[in-house]
């Protein structure tokens, strides 16, 4: 099969030929159908992640057919499901026994510590995956398995917020603040500076007010998201939340955060981060995603056209969430 690979820390992705093992145990082999690029995927090639080995397939927002299956595995040939980016945990430390699987020391993770959906085909953990709907196109669903899922945790996270700042108006955010809007919150969005583009995407999609990251909004917010990995961005939205207010960190990676006063802090403001997922939390997203018929806005690209979509991700060019469509043979 085709898969793009990381051959080498910081360098493009490179079109392989690649043959995987049949399954066993709990794994499943899977045809891949469209894989979301996220900005994970960004970090993982840009070298800003610990601890990364190569060769490895990135993707952990994986839509694809289930084509072999192990002896013990859940699911049947030719069900669709999903793969997420928790790829596997141990079961038996003290978060894993306490319902916080996402902060297993031992976990394995889909495109960065185990192979991905920028391929063809992916083995997988089955225990790990989810089952999805099969008249819904690949590419709309594919990005709902992560910008969906940690958007939809670090939402939860933000609390019982009724105005919500979300900083970074791109796969998460267009997802979550439909969530939000459905759920009659106001969505107050922030992006780059002088990004009129983004701004407009974001009111189209219900957001009361919408401008660049270097400003305030016109009220203070009960809580704000941080889905753009820049770490000067913590205290701003410190100072756009009132006492109680909560401000969330989404990302995997961050750029350092600078030094603030200690009166952004002041008045129980808090700043938290969320870490990775569990299984129910994509159980619970994917069935409120259902429920709200949640779309992503996509652009497709084919799957040789990884790092063009990688470098469109990186320069903030995207309206919505990338998504790799794979080639039938």
């Amino acid at each position: 099969m085709k898969a793009m690979r990381l051959l080498a820390r910081g360098a493009p992705l490179a079109t392989c030929e690649v043959r995987l093992p049949p399954p066993e145990g709990e794994q499943l082999l899977i045809g891949v159908e469209a894989c979301g690029v996220c900005r994970t995927d960004l970090h993982l090639v840009d070298d800003e992640l610990p601890g990364i080995g190569t060769p490895i397939t990135p993707g952990h927002e994986i839509v694809g057919t289930v084509l072999a299956a192990g002896t013990a595995a859940r699911f049947r040939i030719g069900d669709r499901v999903g793969v997420p980016w928790l790829a596997w945990t141990c079961g038996v430390c003290e978060y894993c026994r306490g319902g916080r699987e996402n902060l297993c020391p031992q976990a394995r993770f889909t495109g960065y510590t185990t192979d991905g959906g920028y391929a063809q085909q992916v083995l997988a953990e089955a225990r790990y995956c989810l089952p999805l709907p099969a008249a819904v196109p690949a590419a709309e669903l594919a990005p709902l398995l992560c910008a969906g899922l940690i958007g939809y945790r670090a939402y939860r996270a933000a609390g019982r917020a009724a105005r919500l700042g979300l900083y970074g108006f791109g796969a998460a955010a267009h997802l979550i603040a439909q969530v939000a809007r459905h759920e009659g919150v106001r969505v107050f969005a922030f992006t780059r500076a002088g990004d009129a583009r983004a701004q407009r995407f974001a009111s189209e999609l219900g957001a009361e007010w919408a401008g660049g990251s270097d400003e305030q909004p016109p009220e203070l917010l009960d809580a704000a998201i941080l889905f753009a990995p820049v770490g000067e961005l913590i205290p701003a939205a410190l100072a756009s939340v009132r006492p109680a207010g909560r401000v969330v960190c989404a990302g995997i990676h961050m750029s350092d955060v600078p030094s603030f006063p200690y009166r952004l802090l002041w008045g129980e403001r808090s700043v938290t981060s969320v870490a990775n997922l569990t299984r129910a939390d994509g159980a619970e997203f994917m069935a409120l995603a259902a429920r709200l018929g949640l779309r992503a806005r996509v652009e497709r690209f084919p799957l040789a056209e990884a790092n063009m979509a990688l470098e469109r991700l990186r320069s903030g060019a995207l309206e919505g969430a990338a998504v790799l469509e794979m080639p039938a043979s």
